[in-house]
């Protein structure tokens, strides 16, 4: 007798939906209970996003932070489907694409993350660069290469909020820049990266300052023109002149989710039992940014990458749990740390209350960290892994080959010049002798 399996859809591929997909997968089933697994996502690529900012600096490549959907999931009994959601019906447990495809679910889950606001300020969505995806790092890179051609000595470049992905991209710009950047860092709060240390704040203060990066705190942004800014700090008003605006402040509602029928905070963020399931629909289970989950102490947790792969976790033991009428579990988070580059070789690490690293000890550990256990499947780690070796030895041989040539150089200058001495020493001993 033949068994229709259960129709499981996820939304949205990023940490959270991707790695529900493949953990859900690994689980051990019985051949008659294991369900269809299907991810969804409008990209036909995954994209790590803690990397994006080594590609705009040329540090990786794009296989390397981004690779297809299709070629992480060989082996797996997973099916991609390239799509946009345009609706979600709850009551009917139907998914509607652009395409027209409807979709109908036994359990559903809800990862599609947040959009970048660009609407809150005057001339942000005609002039400022949004910095979330691979086409916004692409866009990115192709206004930098057209500014580095151009004539002028100096581009300026503002960045709009002060949380990591505008500190870790202050730095990074600055280093790509080097003498003809003028980076400028704007945070309406009182401090950068509010949610982080004691260390990492300052020594990201530390970092940014020998890049010469100037920060403006307290400072809101008032409009955003062609070529200049309008700035507001205490009272006092002042217009800038800019080459480039990227924003990384603010985030909505993602579009296709802004009707959805259920309960929202204030923020329109969906709300969740402890269990990451939906207040009003337990088959429906929401994960990252676009849910309000919090710890048990009822704080919201961060919306970081940390956060999404540990809630992957616990979203697929709990589709599995209500697929096979086992007890679900609530989810702890537990903050394990942070890590954060400030720029080419040279990053933070501050874990477990007493790991404290930067600089380059801090930059190998968070690449690290990330490769062996971060990145999706071991089949790209170890792609990932061999190009990194290769690349470290590439350089270090690079090396040892210039050191030997200058040290080639320098004996036979030091030859010549012994050589040279004892002609000279020869010709007076000639002279005294005549």
């Amino acid at each position: 007798m033949n068994v229709t399996p259960a129709q499981v859809y996820i939304l949205g591929g990023g940490f959270a939906g991707l790695y529900t997909a493949l953990q859900l997968d690994r689980f051990p089933w019985k051949r008659s209970l294991k369900p269809q697994i299907t991810l969804i996502d409008k990209n036909d690529r995954f994209l790590f996003t803690p990397f994006l900012y080594e590609f705009v600096t040329q540090e990786f490549q794009q296989w390397e932070i981004a690779p297809p959907y299709l070629k992480l999931l060989v082996g797996t009994d997973i099916q991609f489907c390239r799509g946009t959601v345009e609706q979600v019906d709850l009551k009917n447990r139907q998914v509607r694409l652009q395409a027209g495809q409807v979709l109908t679910y036994d359990r559903l889950v809800l990862a599609v993350g947040r959009e970048t606001s660009l609407d809150i300020i005057p001339g942000a969505a005609s002039y400022a660069l949004p910095f979330r995806t691979l086409a916004d790092a692409d866009r990115l890179k192709a206004k930098l290469r057209s500014l580095e051609a151009s004539e002028q000595s100096i581009i300026r470049v503002a960045i709009a909020g002060g949380g990591p992905s505008g500190v870790e991209l202050a730095g990074k710009l600055a280093d790509r820049l080097q003498e003809r950047g003028q980076i400028h860092l704007i945070e309406r709060g009182a401090t950068l990266l509010k949610s982080f240390t004691t260390f990492s704040q300052k020594t990201a203060h530390q970092v940014l300052a020998a890049h010469r990066v100037r920060v403006d705190l307290e400072t809101n942004i008032q409009s955003i023109g062609y070529d200049s800014m309008t700035l507001e700090n205490q009272g006092q008003v002042k217009t800038v002149a800019v080459d480039l605006v990227l924003w990384t402040a603010g985030t909505g509602v993602n579009s296709s989710l802004r009707h959805l029928d259920c309960r929202q905070n204030p923020q329109g963020q969906l709300l969740t039992r402890p269990t990451l399931q939906l207040v009003d629909y337990p088959e429906v289970f929401a994960l990252g940014d676009l849910a309000n989950i919090c710890d048990y102490r009822g704080k919201p947790i961060p919306a970081t990458a940390q956060s999404a792969y540990q809630q992957a976790s616990c979203a697929a033991y709990n589709l599995r749990a209500s697929l096979t009428k086992r007890s679900l579990r609530h989810f702890h988070y537990l903050h394990l740390g942070e890590m954060l580059t400030l720029g080419i070789n040279t990053a933070i690490v501050s874990s477990l209350g007493f790991i404290n690293l930067k600089g380059y000890i801090g930059h190998l550990s968070r690449q690290l960290v990330y490769l062996l256990l971060r990145m999706p499947t071991l089949r790209h780690r170890i792609q990932v892994g061999k190009h990194w070796l290769f690349r470290f030895f590439h350089i270090w041989l690079s090396g040892n080959r210039s050191k030997r040539r200058v040290s080639k150089n320098r004996w036979q200058s030091a030859s010549y010049a012994d050589r040279d001495s004892r002609k000279t020493v020869d010709n007076n001993s000639v002279n005294q002798h005549k």
